[in-house]
């Protein structure tokens, strides 16, 4: 064989191998997560028929909701249950499905789990909902004292000025449920949620937690100093594991559009985290909530 033609076959085969190895190395299409915080809608009723999530308006407020939601159309819609809730959920929701589980009649049923989640996972025929949350409940007032302390409880009022006169509206029927679920996902009351739980409580030393508050503890003199620095690692502890939560239920379930519904102040800081994984792209919840 003519030494040109053959180092020629050879260049090509180089060339093929190359182009092959390549096209093997190129990135995985991104999964698309849609993330929607929301009220948790159980705690905003009193009693009233105007508050009850049950009565007619509100209904169709909610079907509005997982109507915009469902245009989206994730193949996978994850909520805040644990994983080990899962069975337990999937039971539920079989019988949701089939007509044979009225939420008016169980004691969670008002929550948005149920009316958003099961909702549109029906309409959807997705044969699942995933707990994706972790359970270690801390309220926001565990800290309440130490040194700079108003500034948190500057930025917390900032954000209960805002947040609370329109859960007040919605429970007497002057703000539709759609509207408030559309305000408290702009970036503007994202971000107040965030900073009061994750940002300026780092202000506060020289504290102590309050015995009376979730998840109370006791904490040592150097975690005194940080109070307010332990604080938001409570917060954080939980959330980096709902995190985790979700990537792992990804990776179990090959979904690759995802619906995560959580209480408001967790939307943040998954953001945050979601967006610095390569593997994942951040869908506009306001896109759809138009």
């Amino acid at each position: 064989m003519n030494p040109s033609v053959k180092i020629s076959k050879i260049i090509i085969a180089i060339l093929v191998a190359l182009q092959s190895n390549f096209s093997i190395a190129q990135p995985n299409e991104k999964i698309e997560i849609m993330l929607i915080g929301f009220a948790h809608l159980n705690q905003m009723q009193n009693g009233t028929e105007a508050a009850s999530m049950f009565n007619p308006k509100k209904q169709k407020e909610l079907e509005k909701i997982a109507s915009k939601i469902a245009k989206f159309q994730p193949d996978a819609i994850m909520v805040e249950l644990t994983p080990e809730e899962q069975h337990w959920a999937d039971s539920l929701y079989k019988l949701y499905q089939n007509d044979q589980f009225d939420l008016k009649n169980f004691e969670y049923g008002a929550s948005e789990i149920y009316q958003i989640g099961f909702r549109l996972a029906k309409h959807l025929n997705l044969n699942h909902i995933y707990g994706i949350d972790f359970y270690n409940s801390t309220s926001q007032n565990l800290l309440k004292e130490g040194d700079h302390f108003e500034f948190f409880q500057d930025q917390l009022k900032k954000l209960q000025t805002k947040a609370r006169p329109m859960g007040k509206e919605v429970m007497e029927d002057r703000l539709s449920l759609y509207d408030f679920t559309k305000k408290i996902n702009e970036p503007e009351m994202l971000d107040l949620s965030y900073r009061a739980i994750f940002n300026f409580p780092a202000y506060v030393q020289n504290g102590d937690f309050d015995k009376e508050g979730n998840d109370y503890r006791d904490l040592n003199s150097e975690e005194k100093k940080y109070v307010g620095a332990e604080y938001i690692s409570l917060f954080f502890d939980r959330n980096i594991k709902i995190y985790s939560n979700i990537l792992n239920t990804q990776l179990k379930t090959g979904s690759k559009k995802i619906y995560v519904m959580m209480g408001q102040a967790h939307i943040g800081i998954l953001k945050d985290l979601l967006e610095d994984n390569p593997n994942y792209k951040i869908v506009d919840a306001l896109t759809y909530l138009d």
